[in-house]
């Protein structure tokens, strides 16, 4: 099996790292294509993949192709390798919003495999959501599914749909968790810790309490209550945001980066 990941800006070489780190593939079957002349400078200092600027020459020998371009450079991508396609190929695509059509009809294949990662793959924590076009066998699946665990977890939903609401909760959500920590630094800032100290009270007291969570069978409810004494300073701070609507404030939130990602589908 070759894999070839179109694109080595952030996700697109968080994946080609992952899955060069896996038994899945050696070093000479993962290529990966980028034009910019700065990033093929670094990634020419890399030793675990080969590294393309001419898409001529790699794409035709893959089995599996990563897009992993902006979407708004998907046409443009398109019209430039749709005559170096064949129909073998499995394109596995980490664009928001684009959908399992609009890549079959740019690039006239019908397998193709619509994914949703998000940052923490850059660490090998990532979740990604993905779900396939009907063309794609089980055994097809398994193998792309294979791939994407490479950097963390994945999840195989049912419709497009999902893609788009993991969007706003997996996809946009790391983002949510940095908003709530920086809101929780500025405040040890402001209580008089030093900055390295209010770095350790936020990150320390976000992964334990992820920790506890995943370690058990507990809901995120019944950990608050845990916590939280009747007249105490956490059932303070809980009343707080409570009184302030911040729960339904995050849902919102989260539905509003699950409406853009279907408004950019659209577009």
């Amino acid at each position: 099996m070759k894999v070839l990941v179109i694109g080595a800006g952030n996700m697109g070489l968080t994946y080609a790292e992952g899955m060069s780190k896996s038994s899945l593939l050696n070093r000479h079957n993962l290529m990966i294509f980028d034009k910019s002349p700065e990033l093929l400078v670094s990634l020419n200092k890399l030793d675990h993949f080969d590294v393309y600027d001419d898409i001529e020459a790699c794409l035709p020998k893959a089995d599996v192709v990563f897009l992993a371009v902006k979407p708004y450079h998907c046409e443009e991508l398109f019209k430039e390798i749709k005559h170096l396609v064949h129909s073998d190929q499995i394109v596995v695509s980490i664009m928001a919003g684009v959908t399992l059509k609009t890549i079959q009809d740019g690039l006239g294949l019908e397998k193709v495999v619509r994914a949703m990662p998000n940052l923490p793959a850059q660490v090998g924590k990532g979740v990604t959501s993905y779900t396939a076009a009907k063309k794609v066998s089980r055994i097809e699946l398994l193998m792309v599914r294979n791939l994407l665990d490479t950097t963390g977890e994945s999840i195989h939903v049912g419709t497009e749909n999902f893609i788009d609401a993991s969007t706003g909760i997996s996809g946009s959500g790391p983002a949510y968790v940095f908003y709530f920590m920086q809101s929780m630094l500025e405040a040890a800032l402001k209580m008089g810790f030093s900055k390295n100290d209010s770095k350790v009270l936020v990150s320390q007291t976000f992964e334990g309490a992820v920790e506890l969570f995943n370690k058990s069978d507990l809901s995120p409810n019944t950990w608050m209550e845990r916590v939280a004494s009747k007249g105490g300073t956490t059932r303070a701070a809980l009343d707080s945001m409570e009184d302030n609507n911040v729960k339904e404030l995050i849902k919102d939130a989260a539905y509003a980066a699950f409406d853009r990602a279907v408004e950019l589908g659209k577009e």
